[in-house]
């Protein structure tokens, strides 16, 4: 998918959310790759995006919030209290003329920056009236439980955001099926109606909080992408991520 350069790219703000608190893996924001931080290739690698306007790491730790400092990437302290990353951006929006916002998970160190600008272009360009655009990736229908998987109409519009093994392969066994990307596309207005949200049934029991956003009826939509990526949820994952690194073609330009 091309990316249209001409999108406004003093429009869009990207937003790291990032706190020590992590449930499987507590304090992975600051392990280092490559003696490097965790949130700083997150950081690093959304600053190499064309169409981010400005680039800010979202945290309740002053920890990272000097980590980021020294490693000369901008960073906001915000509450505690923030339940989940999507909270944790919304708290400081309205401290930032941006009317666009791509959310980049903390935990993503090898993100790629083309997919960041891929989101950007379409949510700014906002083209069905989006509240929020999530990217998805193919993967094997094995993938295991901590994987969101994603259903879409014809439209793209999301239909369903679950952990469960959807769609049930009752009668055609698909191969593959449609896994959420964790660099997500926002409007300014969309962002600040989920914090004012309660939380769901559904985003309690899946632990998905963009469920949240889809059981209130928003418009959020799917946008099928190509490529990889995999977040540092356990031990392993972090392992797999220096490898990873070794031979990314993004690491050595910053």
């Amino acid at each position: 998918m091309e990316v249209g350069l001409q999108s406004n790219m003093k429009n869009v703000i990207g937003l790291i959310p990032s706190r020590l608190g992590s449930k499987r893996l507590p304090g992975k924001a600051l392990a280092k790759i490559h003696d490097i931080p965790v949130i700083v290739h997150v950081a690093k690698r959304a600053q190499l995006s064309k169409l981010l306007g400005k680039v800010v790491v979202c945290t309740d730790s002053e920890e990272i919030a000097n980590t980021c400092s020294d490693y000369d990437v901008e960073a906001k302290l915000t509450s505690s209290s923030c339940r989940n990353g999507t909270e944790r951006i919304a708290s400081v929006i309205e401290d930032y003329k941006y009317e666009y916002v791509v959310d980049i998970q903390g935990d993503e160190p090898l993100v790629n920056p083309h997919h960041i600008d891929i989101v950007a272009d379409s949510i700014s360009k906002n083209l069905k009236k989006e509240d929020i655009i999530i990217p998805t990736l193919e993967v094997p229908y094995s993938v295991p439980e901590t994987i969101v998987r994603v259903q879409s109409s014809l439209s793209g519009r999301i239909m369903t955001l679950t952990r469960a093994s959807l769609p049930h392969r009752y009668s055609v066994p698909i191969p593959t099926v449609q896994k959420h990307l964790s660099v997500i596309g926002f409007t300014k207005k969309a962002l600040l109606k989920y914090s004012q949200l309660e939380q769901t049934p559904n985003e309690q029991s899946e632990d998905v909080e963009l469920l949240r956003a889809l059981e209130n009826d928003m418009f959020l939509y799917a946008l099928p992408v190509e490529g990889n990526s995999f977040s540092i949820d356990v031990q392993d994952d972090l392992l797999k991520a220096r490898v990873a690194m070794k031979t990314d073609k993004f690491f050595g330009k910053y």
